[in-house]
């Protein structure tokens, strides 16, 4: 089958991976009644591990211009589910903080995602799925340390 080498390849397989599991969050998200985009979540996630950060963190973060992170804000601001907090150390600045009304929707959040990562980790025995973590963390870690970054500290709970 070498027409589909290509399919085989880890950064094609990555990355379908990681669309349609997006996707599967997205659905599953839909199903529970929620309206909050994608992006949305993935703000209110990054919120709740680092509450207090500016905006310009939050956007090297999530890999987006500093204006989109500044409109998905606004958003929420709007939706009573954030609120922006002027910085002591910066007058010019904003720190983004978690309204309680986020709390609620960051548990739905983790069972969707929960959901989710079930549904792509179907058929893995617990020691398959621990084993697929540490390999995906240790190409995580070997990309960051060639890119320039620290990036081995995000073990943390993923939304999806």
């Amino acid at each position: 089958m070498p027409q589909d080498l290509p399919y085989r390849t880890l950064g094609f397989l990555l990355h379908d991976a990681a669309r349609l599991l997006r996707k599967r969050f997205e659905q599953k998200a839909r199903a529970h009644g929620s309206n909050l985009t994608r992006a949305q979540w993935s703000v209110l996630a990054h919120l709740s591990r680092q509450e207090g950060i500016n905006q310009t963190t939050l956007a090297d973060i999530l890999d987006v211009e500093p204006i989109t992170v500044a409109r998905l804000v606004d958003k929420l601001e709007q939706l009573g589910l954030i609120e922006r907090r002027a910085d002591p150390g910066d007058r010019r600045a904003r720190l983004l903080y978690l309204q309680p009304a986020a709390a609620p929707l960051l548990a739905e959040m983790r069972e969707v995602g929960a959901a989710a990562r079930e549904d792509a980790m179907r058929g893995l025995s617990p020691e398959q799925r621990e084993q697929l973590i540490e390999m995906l963390l240790l190409i995580k870690n070997n990309l960051a340390e060639r890119d320039g970054r620290d990036d081995r500290d995000d073990r943390q709970e993923k939304v999806a």
